[in-house]
């Protein structure tokens, strides 16, 4: 036993089956999916909660130092409500400020609406909190804060053309530099190269003068040491004369540090430093207090509530277990029909392939979809197997034909000699020789159409003069052409090259010489032709033949095929030489075509690749 039912049919086991495994397959891909889709969604909606908490984190960080500038550039609170609405607008925030005692200052709610449980910041621009607002600098002051040390308009034209004059000489020694502004209105030179001037030569570029504190600067230096006196007086720290401090050249703190010129006579000098940086920016604050805005509380909408982690329901779960139990059973019903739709037209063309070879079984077009396809396909490779089937046969019984004749001749001839009817003379051995060539040339032309038909024919290329290959092709037919009385002609452009196997040309272009002279009569014409067309190499073979009909010309280069059905060998050949000439000329590259009219001849064109002239790469 094989394991196949009475009727031959295969047996498919049910886990086999393609319904059972597309059954199988689509519930796998729909519990995944349900699955994929429950976790993308819970990875989503905390990670879109995640980021919406960065995001508002960035936003409060951006209204702080938005607010704080505003204190830093103005007195007091009355004009901030413009600005305040305006964040509030761009964040989709509510944003209120109050003063230390709940004093409202500015509120982007109505009237009324009650504030966050607690503040969200303290905006004061004299103490910043350095690493969460933006510009704050390490004395904890904002550098918006300019008071007294904002220059006056002369003051600000006389800088401005100091730092033009030292851009325009750092330029001199190849020094790129760039020009910005400070709050107070200090024009501050920076070079770009990081080497410095020093290591460029410019070095006499900074004569100090920009540098130099203006009449403004001085008077409010000396006021703040002025400020600073008492404090650094009580630290114990005793100064040769009237302390002074070292201006910041890169106008982010005109302090630059706190630093003293007088020597310290107390504590080490580290300790000396700090306890000058306090004092300064104590003495600071006292005199920029007037300036910015007083302290204020800010109040925004979110206050520090933190959202929940994202957590499901029951009744969210039930509606996930029911949309996922709805998904797979529509999946499975979908699934089911497409399957029965899709097996029944494999069954019929299984059943189809399973028919003998001879019968060349067809099967219905049903749908249009990737199976009709397939079945149009199935009934087309049936119809070529029945065509090509066909052919075989011919062309074996065409074989056996142009064998049968010479072989035949041989052997009568050789069984008349043998019985001693006649003598071997040699107009009987000329005879035979000739019947052995038929025989040579149709075994030689069959091996050439078995080489090409499996790749293996051989070319030898070389660049080639068309016009010396039609007039070897003409010599070597010359003798044939004044015994049929047919004149032949050569006519070459000499611009005609072609990259080409020069035996294997030879050979298709005799094929077509023997091919004319064979259906043209005693007085008629055969030419010779090649010209260059482009990147091609045409090469044409004219006679004044009785020509081919209509129907007859797709097909000229099918083997064995003659427009004479009679198999009459009158005119000769077997039938092989034209698809060998097209095999040929493919193997080259090139396309063979023929055109004619009954009665007035034909014209066999080949299109070959020529070889590049040497204008072609202009």
């Amino acid at each position: 036993m094989n394991g196949r039912p009475p009727n031959g049919r295969r047996r498919i086991p049910w886990r086999k089956r393609l319904v059972v495994r597309l059954l199988f397959v689509s519930a796998l891909i729909a519990v995944c999916s349900v699955a994929a889709t429950a976790w993308l969604a819970v990875t989503t909606t905390t990670s879109a909660l995640k980021e919406e908490q960065g995001q508002d984190l960035a936003a409060d960080n951006r209204i702080l130092a938005r607010l704080s500038g505003y204190a830093a550039t103005h007195t007091d609170w009355t004009g901030v409500r413009p600005t305040l609405r305006e964040l509030a607008a761009r964040t989709g925030r509510r944003i209120a400020l109050t003063t230390a005692d709940r004093t409202p200052v500015a509120d982007s709610a109505p009237r009324g609406t009650p504030l966050p449980p607690r503040p969200a910041a303290t905006v004061d621009p004299l103490r910043t909190d350095t690493y969460t607002e933006s510009g704050a600098q390490l004395s904890g002051i904002d550098p918006r804060v300019v008071g007294p040390y904002r220059l006056p308009a002369q003051e600000r034209a006389r800088l401005d053309a100091l730092a033009a004059e030292r851009e325009r000489c750092y330029a001199r020694y190849g020094l790129r530099a760039t020009v910005a502004r400070t709050a107070s209105g200090r024009p501050v030179v920076t070079p770009a190269d990081t080497a410095g001037p020093a290591d460029h030569g410019a070095t006499d570029c900074e004569d100090g003068r920009l540098n130099t504190p203006t009449p403004t600067e001085r008077k409010a230096l000396a006021a703040l040491s002025d400020l600073a006196r008492p404090c650094l007086h009580q630290a114990g720290l005793e100064l040769g004369g009237r302390p002074f401090l070292i201006f910041d050249p890169s106008g982010k703190d005109p302090l630059g540090g706190g630093y003293l010129a007088a020597k310290s006579a107390g504590p080490g000098n580290g300790e000396a430093a700090r306890t000058a940086q306090r004092c300064l920016t104590t003495a600071r604050r006292t005199q920029l207090e007037p300036y910015a805005a007083p302290v204020a509380e800010l109040f925004l909408g979110i206050g520090d509530q933190n959202p929940a982690r994202f957590d499901m329901s029951p009744a969210n779960k039930a509606k996930v277990v029911g949309a996922a139990g709805l998904v797979l059973a529509v999946t499975v019903a979908v699934t089911a029909v497409v399957a029965v739709r899709l097996v029944r037209p494999l069954r019929a063309l299984t059943l189809a392939a399973q028919q003998p070879p001879e019968l060349h079984a067809r099967v219905p077009v049903t749908t249009r979809d990737e199976t009709g396809i397939l079945a149009e396909a199935f009934n087309g490779l049936s119809e070529r197997r029945e065509r090509l089937q066909a052919q075989r046969k011919a062309m074996v019984s065409d074989i056996a034909h142009e064998l049968r004749s010479p072989l035949t001749n041989i052997r009568g001839w050789l069984e008349v000699v043998r019985d001693g009817v006649v003598d071997p003379d040699p107009a009987l051995l000329d005879s035979l020789h000739e019947e052995a060539l038929v025989l040579q040339r149709i075994i030689d032309d069959l091996q050439d159409l078995a080489a090409a038909d499996a790749g293996t024919l051989r070319l030898h290329r070389e660049p080639l003069h068309a016009g010396d290959l039609l007039d070897q092709v003409a010599a070597a037919h010359r003798v044939a052409a004044d015994v049929a009385g047919v004149a032949l002609r050569t006519r070459a452009d000499g611009a005609a090259w072609l990259d080409a196997d020069p035996v294997r040309m030879r050979q298709a272009l005799g094929n077509l010489v023997s091919n004319a002279l064979r259906h043209t009569p005693a007085g008629g014409t055969v030419t010779l032709g090649a010209r260059r067309d482009g990147a091609h190499a045409v090469l044409t073979v004219t006679d004044t033949g009785t020509g081919i009909a209509a129907g007859d010309l797709p097909h000229v280069y099918e083997r064995f095929w003659r427009a004479e059905k009679s198999r009459s060998r009158r005119t000769g050949g077997s039938g092989l030489g034209l698809p060998i000439v097209r095999h040929l000329v493919a193997a080259h590259g090139g396309t063979a075509e023929v055109a004619s009219e009954p009665g007035t001849g034909a014209v066999f064109t080949l299109r070959l690749p020529a070889v590049p002239l040497p204008g072609d790469d202009r």
